[in-house]
């Protein structure tokens, strides 16, 4: 003879949950999980900065940037940015001497971008970068070093190629 259990009692019997569950740390009944670190308890990443000053028609101006160097970080550049400080920018050591191109995949802000020879003169500018345009670009003379600013900011500050360039920071921001 086949026995009928209640329905109240098969469903409070699947229902159970095992009685050291409500102990287990992170549970549906038992405690909270473990908070995320807090902002005090993960090391800040410190980036490299330095003090650039250029000298143009208008007088000599400032931009604050980040100094980046390894290869990485110099393909990486501002890419996936929304926001550029107006006098803030980026300094790429690339290294060597050459005529070196930018482009701007994956960068959300449009761009100044200024090419500088070993001998801190501006050897041109790529003016009002568009975001997001892969086509790779250039001056066509060589430079040592690159600095991103947004865009607009060198016609604004009267710079222009010639204009020279003096570094706050940069040796050791380098190392």
């Amino acid at each position: 003879m086949l026995r009928v259990l209640p329905l109240f009692l098969i469903a409070a019997a699947c229902s159970r949950a095992p009685a050291h569950s409500s102990d287990a740390p992170g549970s549906a009944h038992g405690t909270a999980p473990s908070p995320a670190p807090s902002s005090a308890q993960v090391p800040a990443v410190t980036v490299p900065t330095a003090t650039i000053t250029l000298t143009g028609a208008s007088g000599p101006t400032v931009v604050h940037a980040e100094v980046v160097k390894s290869r990485g970080r110099v393909q990486k550049g501002l890419m996936y940015r929304k926001f550029l400080a107006p006098d803030a920018g980026m300094l790429f050591l690339m290294g060597e001497e050459d005529d070196h191109h930018f482009w701007m995949h994956n960068t959300l802000i449009a761009l100044d971008i200024m090419f500088i020879t070993k001998d801190l003169k501006v050897a041109g500018i790529l003016e009002y970068m568009q975001p997001l345009d892969d086509t790779s670009r250039g001056v066509g003379r060589p430079s040592l070093y690159v600095l991103e600013v947004n865009a607009g900011w060198a016609k604004a500050h009267g710079v222009a190629a010639g204009t020279a360039v003096t570094f706050d920071g940069v040796e050791a921001a380098a190392l």
